[in-house]
Formats: C-alpha cells, sequence, structure tokens
C-alpha cells in the first residue's frame, strides 16, 4: 500500500514575531539513591552556552544571565575547549585579586584572566556516573569543594574525549529539594575578610 501525505498550507508571518524559548518549568524531583543520570545536564540535550576568552567578564555576567545559567564553556573559533569561567568565579574574589596582582579596573578584566583553564579541569568518566546515584555525585562535589563537575567520554566515531555533560551543586539540590553546600562558609568567609583587610 503506497502512502498519501497531505502538503500542509502556509501562511504569512505577522509583523510581530518572535522566537520561543524552552519553558525551564520546575525540576522533576530525586533522591539520594536515584540515578546520577537524572540530574546530569546532558550535553546531548541541551547546547551548552560559550563565551570567548576575550570577553569582559561583566559580558560573561550579562550572557549567564540572559541564557539563565551559572557557567559557561570558554571556547576558541574552532571550538576547542579552554576552560569554564563561573558566577562565582565573576563575583567572587577572583575579580578583586587579578586587580590586585595586575592593578586596573573591573571593566578591563577579561573572562581569559579568572577563567579556570582546561589543563587545571578535572572531569567524571560518563561510564561511571552511568553507575552512580544522586547521593554519589553530592558526595564526589563536596570532597572535591566544587559547585560543578565535568562529565567525559570517548566520541564513538573518533574515539576523542569530549564532554558529555556537567553536575551542578545548584541544579541537583534544586531537584532533591535541599540545599547542598560545598565546602566551609566559615572559612569562605574568613579568607574573604583577610583579602579585604591587606
Amino acid at each position: 500500500m503506497v502512502s498519501v501525505y497531505t502538503p500542509m498550507r502556509h501562511s504569512t508571518l505577522p509583523t510581530s514575531l518572535t522566537l520561543k524559548r524552552p519553558e525551564h518549568g520546575p525540576l522533576h524531583r530525586v533522591t539520594a539513591d536515584s540515578p546520577a543520570i537524572e540530574v546530569m545536564t546532558d550535553l546531548y540535550k541541551i547546547t551548552p552556552v560559550t563565551v570567548m576568552p576575550y570577553v569582559s567578564i561583566e559580558g560573561a555576567n550579562r550572557k549567564m544571565i540572559d541564557h539563565g545559567v551559572r557557567l559557561l564553556f570558554v571556547t576558541n573559533d574552532e571550538r576547542e575547549i579552554l576552560g569554564i569561567i563561573t558566577a562565582t568565579d565573576i563575583l567572587g574574589e577572583k575579580p578583586m585579586k587579578h586587580l590586585q596582582r595586575v592593578g586596573g579596573t573591573r571593566g578591563d578584566i577579561l573572562v581569559q584572566d579568572i577563567m579556570t583553564p582546561r589543563d587545571t579541569l578535572e572531569a567524571l568518566d560518563f561510564r561511571d556516573v552511568a553507575k552512580a546515584r544522586v547521593g554519589d555525585i553530592v558526595a564526589t562535589l563536596k570532597e572535591a569543594g566544587r559547585q560543578h563537575t565535568l562529565v567525559v567520554e570517548r566520541d564513538g566515531h573518533t574515539d576523542q574525549p569530549i564532554v558529555r555533560g556537567m553536575f551542578s551543586s545548584t541544579r541537583i539540590g534544586r531537584q532533591l529539594g535541599t540545599r547542598i553546600v560545598i565546602g566551609d562558609v566559615a572559612k569562605t568567609f574568613v579568607a574573604l575578610e583577610r583579602v579585604l583587610a591587606s
């Protein structure tokens, strides 16, 4: 039997037209025993937001706000990952430390000045993540003292490592319905006071 297909009717576009963005509704709830994959930001499903290294940190911050993210991948023209920059990097003590070293104003600081470079990043293997639970990821983030961690796997065609996804303590906390505290908050405030006093 031959299938019959019916052409659809076109219409003209209205004068006022905007793009629809995905709605970021509430994330589904998980427990510490849920599969870790349920709290991973899967870059096969979500396009990562990137920034060039020579963009100002204010420009990077605006991009985070516009896209509703707290981490940007820093890439070059060939889309190779040079590092990452987070909202904590921009809004924390890194800009102040950079200015103490080199002088200038906050407006002079570029992403490359305070980003975390690729060679200092660590990542989890996707094969391990596929067998892990949410509680394992939380324990991993807490032990490392990090808000985020990347997940890598081998490309099926080239066997080259690629960033498959990432975990965010903020997102995991929202899905668990609790706040996840990474690091010793008291130590962070003591360190900040020390920098302000010097």
